[in-house]
């Protein structure tokens, strides 16, 4: 890093009230060591023009709209306030300040252009996508001396229902304004949009943000377990296959898929199997602001020979966070003790993510395998030996299931995958020694399509507690609803209704 930089990271840590400099100097240190790295000029932003711009997307529409709606009541300040999508891309810009928008037309800070780290170096949206935390740079902490004039605020936006970055809200100004201000705006306007997308969203409950938290894998445990369950189909067994022998010959291997698809027990069944010795840690990836905590809690456990490490969802992982785990990592493998042998005992590694280009760098440069993992809907003859399975698992003894709830379980398209089948079959074995029809959530049993209105649903839902009790008939239930036999086969049809029957 060029001297004058240091000098700059210096004069922020002497600047920086207490308990600033563990957060914002560390991770500003980190934006500009990468932002070296990615070969960005230190004197001009020269962002990449992406082009076309897509404008459909649910997030899109209501950042649009919250823009919009913020843009008329500050339409006098001098503030520009941008949407921009998950890799940097500016989608769109307000401001009523005309001079503001011909000084940042000047560096490229308009629609179409790319902002993120790696095109312009340490700036506000930049950093807040790749530490996924909202984030403020002052004039003088931006990589490049072209951007100095400015003070940036950006709160990134995540899926409410996927928990999915979808892009952030920047708000940028003259370098003198009041910076506290700036970002209390930005998280106002990030906050708004993701509820207007819940909102959107058919009013689905919430994705809660990841806990993280640390365990040892004992034998016997499932998630993510040592082959307790091996009735499984080919298509799991062959991803397994290949992350053992990855494994057994040294390589850092990734399992990615989608979340809940059993990426963590994949690699928990196949280094039971590589290296049947090795204690196990699973370590998941927390909020960015627990990540230091969390890195603390398990780092020291590096230092102990013959250890299996599985990170899951290192995507999760801000950019800063990633760069620690890879440096103290490395710090412990070299701390290691040589075996008898002479041979150094590493530690073997292995990630969980949703797909390799989401893997932050340098933990990225890391992977040797990728071994990709099905979702659940690709894997239909998984569905019911993994039920019968969370169904024992709730009830520690064997727990039935009806040919009938059988052919819903097989028939759905478990969009949560594994994590939303075990929800459903631990709920169902609470209830019942027989698990059947009733017992399962009404939208089990709905045709995918169109989104239901409330009162649809709840239309939905009440036919299908009628229909699901054992003996009755589409006659005896219409008349219960007050319904007539034919208005009731209308709904039924309407609403997508299947009544899987025994056999």
């Amino acid at each position: 890093m060029a001297p004058n930089q240091d000098e700059r990271l210096a004069k922020l840590a002497r600047e920086a009230r207490p308990g600033q400099i563990v957060t914002a100097a560390k991770r500003l240190l980190a934006s500009w060591q990468r932002s070296e790295e990615y070969g960005v000029s230190a004197e001009a932003a020269e962002p990449a023009w992406a082009g076309t711009i897509e404008n459909d997307s649910l997030f899109y529409q209501c950042g649009q709209e919250v823009l919009t709606g913020l843009h008329s009541t500050l339409i006098n300040e001098p503030l520009s306030l941008m949407l921009t999508d998950a890799d940097g891309l500016v989608l769109n810009r307000f401001s009523g300040d005309t001079s503001l928008l011909r000084a940042l037309d000047k560096v490229y800070l308009a629609p179409g252009f790319a902002f993120s780290e790696r095109e312009a170096g340490t700036n506000g949206l930049g950093l807040a996508l790749a530490d996924r935390t909202a984030t403020l740079v002052r004039a003088e902490e931006h990589y490049s001396a072209s951007l100095r004039t400015y003070t940036c605020a950006a709160v990134p936006v995540v899926h409410p229902l996927t928990g999915q970055l979808e892009g952030s809200v920047n708000i940028t100004t003259w370098s003198k304004a009041s910076p506290e201000l700036l970002l209390a705006l930005a998280q106002s306007a990030a906050n708004n949009t993701s509820t207007l997308m819940l909102a959107r969203s058919q009013g689905h409950t919430t994705k809660p943000a990841p806990r993280g938290g640390v365990f040892r894998v004992q034998r016997g445990r499932f998630e993510p377990g040592s082959g307790t369950l091996r009735a499984m189909s080919s298509v799991w067994t062959d991803a397994l296959d290949q992350a053992t022998r990855a494994l057994a010959a040294g390589r850092v291997v990734a399992a990615v898929g989608e979340p809940g698809t059993g990426r963590a027990t994949l690699l928990g069944q196949a280094l039971r199997q590589a290296h049947p010795r090795s204690r196990i840690l699973c370590a998941a990836a927390p909020a960015p602001e627990d990540v230091e905590a969390w890195l603390s809690l398990w780092m020291p456990e590096l230092a102990k020979p013959n250890t299996a490490v599985i990170v899951e969802n290192v995507n999760a992982l801000p950019a800063w966070g990633a760069q620690l785990l890879h440096s103290q990592a490395s710090k412990s493998l070299q701390s290691l003790p040589p075996s008898p042998d002479g041979i150094p005992q590493g530690i073997t590694w292995a990630v969980t993510a949703d797909d390799l280009s989401a893997i932050p760098q340098p933990l990225a440069a890391m992977i040797d395998t990728v071994v990709p993992v099905p979702a659940l809907r690709e894997r239909a003859d998984d569905v019911l030996p993994l039920a019968r399975y969370a169904a024992r698992q709730r009830r520690l003894r064997e727990v039935d299931i009806t040919s009938a709830a059988e052919r819903v379980l097989a028939g759905y398209d478990w969009p949560g995958n594994i994590d939303e089948l075990f929800q459903i079959i631990h709920d169902a074995a609470l209830r019942t020694e027989t698990i059947d029809v009733q017992h399962l959530p009404p939208a089990l049993l709905g045709r995918s399509g169109p989104h239901l209105s409330r009162i649809e649903s709840v239309e939905r839902d009440e036919i299908i507690r009628c229909l699901s009790r054992p003996g009755i008939t589409v006659g005896k239930a219409a008349g219960e609803l007050g319904l007539s036999r034919a208005t009731i086969y209308r709904r039924i049809a309407r609403l997508g209704i299947t009544m899987p029957r025994e056999n």
